[in-house]
């Protein structure tokens, strides 16, 4: 067990190598011919003969390009989305396995300088602390969308990534994960495994699907890489005034503490600490919760882009570390799925780019209608209304 533990190591040296293979066999087309141009791409990366037999029994499973194209929970506002994932439950649990592994948690903040409540927020978000971690076969859901022409360029380098991983004996070819191919209890793909894995427990192996100390390791292994700071915060709850200038407010102005507080933010629960680096977050505009999000928010954003997700990972991991209940306060009513594709489409037509007419209140999205909000004379807090749908 020792001695694949040092291979893992090992191997990670030939990871960045890996992504020259992206640019070799061309996505789409005939599963069986890609399937070929993949093994010789991965005998080129140096993977032995079980990971190229790996490769050759992937099959294609159109439930995840389903899953791919319809993330239907994304459709939730902060609120109604937050309060769907963090339960009470969940936070009880979290803070049982905090103390549980209290030894564990504080040495990853001593290596890595991560917060416990952080690594534990993902913990529970992605698996339930380990209690789901998804049936999809792994290599097949990683292949289906390596395959696929949507997002090539991130799962072709994950594919040759979990092929090494079978080649040494690390996980078996059967290994099962989320639907896009994450593995273990806090759900990381491949490459990742193979560089941040790390061996929590000593029995000289990296076994991220049944060991949470490894688990926990891994995870402020990979948070760190990410560029997380220690002793900084990552999210705060604010309140803030009826009037101001709203357009600052997201994730393309970045401010002084200093300089919220002279606008009228205050924090909710206590002093608000110094930094020259800040972002106010108004996920349902501004007359919803408020958040001064600090440096550390975009290592959330590295792990998963969606801002509702993230926003929730955040604050969940506030909560485990003593705050209230955020404020939810009175927001104006957003649009339903129907109106917010018209939104897209106006939004399009107008010559922004939205991407995706999928109704998800996106990055995209959200800049759009704060830019035209401000050229119509409204409140600039980037949160779509069915005034603004209706001067459109």
């Amino acid at each position: 067990m020792k001695t694949r533990a040092r291979t893992v190591m090992a191997a990670t040296a030939l990871c960045a190598s890996v992504a020259s293979a992206a640019a070799q066999t061309p996505c789409g087309g005939d599963f069986s011919a890609w399937k070929q141009g993949m093994i010789e791409e991965a005998r080129n990366e140096g993977i032995g003969d079980a990971g190229l037999r790996a490769i050759g029994s992937a099959q294609i499973n159109p439930s995840v390009i389903r899953r791919d194209r319809a993330q239907g929970i994304f459709m939730l506002d902060f609120a109604s989305f937050a309060g769907k994932l963090i339960s009470q439950n969940r936070l009880d649990v979290g803070a049982s396995k905090l103390k549980q592994y209290a030894a564990t948690f504080e040495r990853a903040r001593a290596e890595y300088g991560v917060a416990p409540e952080v690594i534990t927020a993902f913990w529970g978000l992605e698996t339930d602390f380990g209690g789901f971690q998804g049936d999809f076969d792994t290599l097949n859901s990683i292949a289906t969308l390596a395959h696929d022409c949507r997002r090539p360029e991130l799962f072709r380098p994950q594919l040759i990534a979990l092929a090494r991983l079978i080649d040494l004996g690390v996980v078996p070819r059967n290994i099962t994960g989320a639907w896009a191919g994450e593995i273990g209890q806090v759900q990381v793909l491949p490459e990742d495994y193979l560089t941040k894995g790390r061996d929590g427990d000593g029995d000289g192996a990296i076994k991220l699907k049944t060991s949470a100390p490894d688990a926990i390791m891994t995870a402020a292994n990979f948070l760190k890489s990410l560029g997380w700071r220690s002793n900084e915060p990552w999210l705060i709850e604010v309140d803030v005034p009826a009037e101001m200038e709203w357009y600052d407010a997201g994730l393309h102005t970045a401010l002084p503490v200093s300089e919220w507080q002279a606008r009228g933010v205050k924090g909710r629960n206590g002093a608000l600490p110094a930094s020259a680096d800040t972002h106010l977050l108004l996920p349902m505009g501004r007359k919803g919760p408020a958040f001064l999000a600090y440096p550390n928010f975009r290592v959330f954003l590295e792990w998963n882009q969606s801002l509702t997700y993230v926003t929730t990972a955040a604050y969940f991991a506030t909560r485990l570390g003593g705050a209230p209940r955020f404020d939810v306060g009175n927001p104006e009513p957003g649009l339903n799925q129907a109106q917010m594709k018209s939104l897209q489409k106006k939004l399009n037509a107008d010559g922004f780019d939205v991407g995706k007419i999928d109704g998800i209140l996106g990055a995209g999205t959200r800049d759009a209608v704060r830019q035209e909000q401000k050229r119509l004379g409204l409140p600039a807090d980037a949160w779509p209304t069915a005034t603004l749908l209706n001067a459109l």
